[in-house]
């Protein structure tokens, strides 16, 4: 729990591929947390950013280090939730499935499907610790996704509401036959951190939305042969720098 003399944090945000900094955050504190569940992909910066009281962390670490199966998503949201934050958003780099999510699009997801498998998924995995049963049919809260949605229209930012993020065990991409069946399942996007990130947030009651940017399509579903890793981190620079615009208009809402 957070401090009594702990400035409130407005909004936490976790930064995935591409997104190791944020900009614009101003006086700077660097925090890092010890947690029941280990050591966090690095420190949570703490900051102003538009008048207002922001954290940050890097999913993958500022080096990107870490490969999304090895992320220690427990710790890192334990840490969010300890130095006061109640609202997270997750930044995700995605690929598209459905025909309308391609490169540079920034989609706000509504669902998620699991298929990661062997990572620590939930805080009552541990000895003595309460099992919740968490109700998890809507995996996003609505009402931070509708905040993102209405940012999105304040800067007339074309952003896509809805979809269904399909979380993969990544860090290799997936295969023409993966992406054939996760579209059979109804998935409109493919990514690697989805889960158990989300999961998590609702164990510790933390209002939680996904940010999903588009950096390629997925496997068979565009018109390239093979998947350029240059082009991915391309498409990815030019939609991550669309997010702190975004950010700022939502917390001045």
């Amino acid at each position: 729990m957070p401090h009594a003399d702990q400035p409130t944090i407005d909004l936490a945000v976790i930064g995935g591929s591409g997104l190791y900094q944020f900009s614009g955050l101003e006086n700077v504190q660097r925090h890092a947390v010890d947690t029941p569940y280990g050591h966090a992909s690095g420190e949570v910066l703490v900051g102003d950013f538009v008048g207002r009281r922001v954290a940050f962390l890097a999913r993958h670490g500022e080096s990107h280090s870490l490969p999304p199966h090895r992320v220690n998503y427990r710790a890192n949201l334990w840490a969010l939730h300890s130095l006061g934050a109640r609202r997270v958003v997750g930044i995700n780099a995605v690929g598209g499935i459905r025909a309308d999510m391609g490169p540079r699009a920034i989609v706000v997801p509504d669902q998620i499907i699991d298929y990661t498998h062997g990572r620590a998924t939930s805080y009552c995995d541990v000895d003595g610790a309460e099992v919740k049963h968490i109700d998890f049919s809507e995996p996003y809260t609505e009402s931070l996704r509708q905040a993102l949605l209405a940012a999105a229209r304040g800067r007339g930012l074309a952003v896509i509401d809805g979809g269904c993020y399909g979380a993969t065990q990544g860090p290799r991409l997936e295969t023409r036959a993966e992406i054939a069946r996760m579209k059979r399942d109804g998935c409109d996007l493919v990514g690697m951190t989805g889960m158990p990130e989300a999961a998590l947030a609702r164990e510790l009651s933390l209002d939680y939305a996904c940010l999903a940017l588009v950096a390629n399509f997925a496997a068979g579903c565009g018109d390239e042969a093979e998947i350029s890793i240059e082009e991915i981190f391309a498409h990815l620079a030019a939609a991550t720098a669309e997010v702190p615009g975004l950010l700022a208009t939502l917390l001045q809402s």
